[in-house]
């Protein structure tokens, strides 16, 4: 403080107000007592420790802008692996619905040859269940026509032997008949 307050003196006894006419370290000289005024004001100043308070608060300043930069290049970084992270997920995400969408095509398409394999079985058995109805209506013509030619033959046979036929040859026939129907029964 010392070194400064002899510095500001110095400067203020080389200064050009000394070329002005008259005698500078005069109360009348108003250069005089500016410098004066001037020397005393910064001597309150330092003696205040003004200027270390203006360092200090420019300081508590720097250090509180420097926090607030710190605190965004922090939140910063936390958004951009936040980011990071969502773009991860949705990456799994597309990858597992691309997989997903794979799968259902090829359950699909799985679902469709397996239908058409059903489809062929079930016309198949359906083929075969009508070639079986076929055969049995068949069968059933058959055995009617049959039947039907037998009772006409039957019939037919009747027919002749009653005009064939004697009383004798009845009564002949029936005693056989009785016969044989005793004889089996013993």
């Amino acid at each position: 403080m010392r070194n400064t307050l002899a510095l500001i003196l110095t400067v203020g006894a080389a200064s050009p107000a000394l070329a002005a006419s008259g005698p500078f370290f005069s109360l009348g000289n108003t250069d005089f007592v500016v410098t004066l005024g001037f020397i005393v004001f910064i001597a309150v100043l330092f003696y205040f420790k003004v200027p270390g308070m203006i360092g200090g608060a420019l300081d508590n300043r720097a250090d509180g802008i420097k926090s607030e930069l710190d605190e965004a290049r922090a939140l910063h970084e936390e958004a951009r692996s936040l980011l990071a992270s969502y773009e991860r997920k949705q990456r799994e995400v597309q990858t597992q619905a691309d997989a997903i969408v794979a799968a259902a095509k090829e359950d699909a398409i799985l679902a469709a040859e397996q239908a058409k394999v059903d489809l062929e079985k079930s016309i198949a058995r359906r083929l075969a269940a009508a070639q079986d109805q076929i055969a049995s209506a068949e069968a059933s013509a058959v055995k009617e026509v049959r039947d039907q030619a037998i009772t006409v033959a039957v019939s037919a046979a009747n027919a002749v032997l009653a005009k064939q036929m004697t009383a004798a040859q009845a009564n002949k026939l029936i005693d056989a008949a009785i016969a044989d129907v005793g004889d089996k029964l013993h």
